[in-house]
This record gives C-alpha cells, sequence and structure tokens, in this order.
C-alpha cells in the first residue's frame, strides 16, 4: 500500500513538473509565441498545490484522508497539464 503512495508522488514530478518546466523552457527560448508565458500564472500554482496534497498524502497515517489528496493531487496535475499542453497547442496553432 505505500509504494502505491510513492508512485503517487513520482507521477506529480513526471507528468506535473516536468511538463511545467519544458513550457517554462520554450517561452524562455523564444521558440514559442510569448503569450504561452501567460499560461504558466495558472498552471504553475496548480502544480504547486498538487505537489503539496501529494506530500501531505504521501506521509498521512490515515488511508481515507491520503487516497482523497492524493486524489486531488492527480486531479490538479491534470488540470495544469491541460492548460499548459493544451494552451500551448491551441495558441501555436492560432499563430501559424
Amino acid at each position: 500500500m505505500t509504494a502505491l503512495r510513492w508512485y503517487g508522488g513520482i507521477a506529480v514530478v513526471v507528468f506535473g513538473i516536468v511538463p511545467t518546466v519544458m513550457v517554462a523552457m520554450l517561452v524562455s527560448g523564444g521558440h514559442t509565441p510569448s503569450s504561452v508565458g501567460y499560461l504558466l500564472l495558472g498552471g504553475i500554482p496548480l502544480v504547486g498545490a498538487a505537489l503539496v496534497f501529494a506530500v501531505r498524502g504521501m506521509f498521512d497515517p490515515d488511508p481515507e484522508t491520503a487516497a482523497r489528496r492524493l486524489h486531488l493531487s492527480m486531479a490538479l496535475v491534470a488540470g495544469a497539464d491541460l492548460l499548459l499542453l493544451g494552451g500551448n497547442a491551441l495558441l501555436r496553432m492560432g499563430s501559424s
């Protein structure tokens, strides 16, 4: 059971932090429209909140509360990915 908690933390890193850093590098390098940078204003707090909930869920002794926090962190990561990666794709299609 505790291994699944650690997998939740790894998922936040892989699906939350890595795409956020990749989009930030695209914006800072000038390889994507500059308006994509505004998506980072919404995506970074979502990933930060997901990271907080994942850490609290990983170390919570109550399994029910831990599961609820880990589910919330995954939902926040999904929302951040939708905002960052989907918004980037839409803005790139619209600018070309």
